[in-house]
């Protein structure tokens, strides 16, 4: 079982937020739009059961979706939470592309981390346009999304939140 949970969202977590001005004022998340003025905090639980293939085609298991590979990478030295560096992000997805063998230029949906705010979105979006256009991607070719924007940012469920998200749009 792989999960997140995170039920807590109390004043301090506002006072935070606010005070790193990653907290919208409007109290919405425009993930990848020009209304983007920061996160829009939520609260969730997520689990997922995750099985080697051979061993859930044995059980007759409904296999919804395949994970090839998985990596990471840190940004290093950076200004703080809401400035996110591109060379550790271009890092985790050169990884992840090399590790599962799937070019970018096959990739129909990127469920992004995606928070709304201007600072990160923009140096997601940078990193990806660079990262897929030098791995053969054309223009326009992915679906880009972020749970965020429905959901909130659920800080430790997150993760899970965009997983289940991405494996639901695809099936």
């Amino acid at each position: 079982l792989c999960g997140g949970t995170d039920l807590h969202n109390g004043i301090y977590d506002y006072l935070l937020f606010a005070a790193t001005h990653a907290l919208s004022p409007t109290g919405r998340c425009h993930t990848f739009d020009a209304a983007a003025d920061g996160i829009a905090l939520g609260e969730g639980v997520g689990c997922v059961v995750l099985k080697r293939v051979a061993d859930a085609e044995r059980d007759g298991d409904r296999i919804l979706a395949v994970i090839d590979a998985v990596a990471a990478s840190s940004d290093g030295r950076s200004l703080g939470l809401t400035a996110p560096r591109r060379e550790g992000q271009r890092r985790a997805l050169e990884r992840a592309y090399d590790r599962s063998g799937v070019s970018p230029a096959s990739i129909g949906l990127v469920e992004a981390h995606g928070t709304g705010t201007v600072v990160g979105d923009r140096t997601e979006l940078a990193t990806l346009t660079d990262v897929y256009a030098e791995r053969g991607a054309v223009p326009g070719s992915t679906t880009l999304g972020s749970v965020k924007s429905q959901i909130g940012h659920t800080k430790c469920a997150a993760g899970i939140a965009g997983v289940i998200k991405a494996v639901h749009a695809l099936h």
